[in-house]
């Protein structure tokens, strides 16, 4: 049986269906308008696949989006510590993660050549230790007047290493000490600053943190500014005077702080 005639002037290709024998012989038996109905369930089963439930697929959950940034250039502590200035010393601690960065200054002379700056560091890591009698040189990280970063404390660039730095806030931390004295009127070298702000950028973007907003941190020593146990609410990029009682790192890189949230901002996509 044709159900689908030619329109006349269209190109269309002809649709037969087929009508099983069966069913045929099912129409004869039936009331005119029960075949009309069977008629219509065979015309639109016959021919076609079964078609299957089709499930709308699930929209997938938007994924956390990380302020991260690159990971600077450090170089390693065996360019400034050899095997006749190290000291023995205990393994390093560690922290779960570095949610605030310290800046400090070393407070020690600037008309330095670059080149010079293992030794210099060389020469705070034999005071700290031998002076002061600490485990090793208090600082994460170091950096010259040309931008140069080098790594401080032992442990591993890498990891939330517990430092000497900031009294009462060593913990979940980390210290940048810029080389030289920054105090107000002195010069601070853009390459320093940029430098400070890479290095930021990277290790507070491994936890996620904005160097621009304001994080909670406990106290563990009440010669901080803050008695122990207490909880402060201190800037995520910080100057070692916001937890200590001091005038580090300065007046001079303390007023070039604010710029240097914003380039850390920046160069975690912020």
């Amino acid at each position: 049986m044709r159900v689908l005639r030619r329109t006349p002037g269209a190109r269309r290709r002809r649709l037969r269906v087929r009508i099983p024998r069966a069913a045929v012989v099912l129409l004869a038996c039936l009331p005119g308008l029960a075949a009309v109905l069977v008629l219509a369930l065979c015309a639109n089963g016959i021919g076609h696949k079964a078609t299957t439930a089709v499930r709308r697929p699930v929209a997938a959950r938007p994924a956390v989006l990380r302020h991260t940034a690159p990971k600077p250039h450090i170089v390693p502590r065996s360019a400034w510590l050899d095997a006749l200035s190290r000291h023995a010393q205990p393994p390093p601690r560690y922290d779960d993660k570095v949610v605030a960065v310290f800046v400090h200054h070393t407070d020690s002379p600037n008309g330095y050549d670059c080149a010079d700056a293992p030794r210099i560091i060389r020469y705070l890591y034999a005071g700290q230790t031998g002076v002061r009698d600490w485990d090793d040189i208090g600082y994460n990280f170091l950096v010259d007047h040309c931008g140069t970063i080098y790594e401080g404390r032992a442990g591993g660039v890498d990891r939330a290493v517990t430092g000497a730095h900031t009294q009462g806030f060593n913990h979940r931390t980390a210290g940048i000490a810029a080389i030289g004295t920054f105090t107000a009127g002195m010069a601070v070298p853009k390459a320093m600053t940029d430098a400070i702000a890479a290095l930021a950028a990277w290790k507070l973007g491994l936890a996620d943190v904005d160097p621009r907003v304001k994080v909670r941190l406990v106290s563990s020593n009440s010669l901080s500014r803050y008695a122990s146990g207490t909880t402060a609410t201190l800037p995520a990029l910080a100057g070692h005077k916001d937890g200590y009682m001091t005038s580090c790192p300065g007046a001079a890189l303390l007023a070039r702080l604010p710029e240097v949230r914003e380039s850390a901002a920046r160069l975690q996509g912020r």
